[in-house]
């Protein structure tokens, strides 16, 4: 396997310098208003650029060889904001394509950053074919935001640190959109752990996936599509969801602002819309621990500037 412990941790090596340890926040279930048990929340949409996907980027760039036209990259937003934080850091050239559907903040903190900044089409799957024409015309170097081998390795060094912060978990829920963190954790955790995938209604990309046995276009909408919604899963990741993901489960986009909303109210933790996914799995009840359950939560993304949630 292309994506297992040893290659993760080897990454996990060459990447730490660049990256923070996000804390985790041990919770009662309790405190969200459900039945008592071990909460675990990994926090990392405290690392730099806002996003786990700061392990992708930064795995692309010190592990590939670099061209002096640097890279380039298609994004929702979150992917986009960790290349160009990566290539500023280290000092190499990187445009970015982002869709219409790309926040504000986003788009600006990908300017901040110092990238050359393309909108392009109204969805990833835009932004995409267009940097694929800007890489054939120049010779850029594509980052691929999740179906690349060195994506799936860096965003799977986010198990190894939950795993040493949190040793005991039986299971860990995971927002799903191209299926880059699900992909690299699923690899991490290999059937030692439950993962268990999160997706929005609208967006059901790795639901729809192992329904046909294989990658295929699904609906790409809602309130995550910024970062949940690509219109399908990557071919890598795949056979690693079929092999280790005990199952997806499918939030609506009520769902999500209501753990927006939780998650401001009870712990004044800001996640983004997809941030937020994994936990509206949890307090939709769509998925309901056992007791005694020692479940993890990985908030991944905190790109946003909203702070009054509530119901949309």
């Amino acid at each position: 396997m292309l994506i297992d412990r040893k290659r993760i941790e080897e990454v996990a090596a060459v990447i730490a310098p660049y990256l923070r340890v996000t804390p985790v926040l041990t919770l009662s279930g309790a405190d969200f208003g459900l039945a008592r048990f071990s909460l675990t929340l990994k926090l990392e949409l405290l690392q730099h650029s806002g996003s786990f996907k700061s392990r992708g980027a930064f795995a692309n760039l010190l592990l590939r060889p670099l061209p002096a036209v640097g890279v380039a990259a298609a994004s929702g937003g979150n992917h986009g904001v960790a290349v160009a934080y990566a290539a500023m850091r280290l000092g190499v050239k990187a445009k970015i394509f982002v869709p219409t559907v790309a926040s504000p903040d986003k788009v600006q903190r990908i300017r901040a950053y110092g990238a050359d900044l393309a909108i392009v089409g109204d969805r990833y799957a835009d932004a995409l074919a267009a940097s694929q024409a800007w890489i054939a015309e120049t010779g850029a170097l594509a980052v691929h935001a999740f179906d690349q081998v060195e994506t799936l390795l860096g965003q799977g060094t986010l198990g190894t640190e939950l795993a040493s912060q949190a040793p005991a978990l039986d299971t860990v829920l995971v927002a799903v959109g191209g299926g880059g963190l699900i992909g690299g954790l699923a690899g991490w955790y290999a059937g030692h752990t439950r993962v268990i995938g999160v997706e929005p209604e609208l967006a059901p990309t790795l639901t729809e996936a192992l329904k046909a046995g294989r990658p295929v276009d699904a609906p790409a909408g809602g309130i995550a599509a910024d970062s949940l919604a690509p219109r399908r899963v990557g071919e890598l990741m795949f056979p690693i969801a079929r092999a280790h993901v005990e199952r997806v489960t499918l939030v609506s986009d009520a769902a999500i602002r209501r753990a927006q909303d939780a998650l401001w109210q009870t712990a004044r933790i800001a996640a983004e819309p997809g941030g937020a996914a994994a936990l509206a799995a949890l307090l939709s009840g769509v998925y309901v621990p056992a007791p005694g359950e020692r479940v993890g939560v990985v908030v991944c993304g905190g790109n946003t500037t909203a702070v009054n949630f509530g119901d949309p």
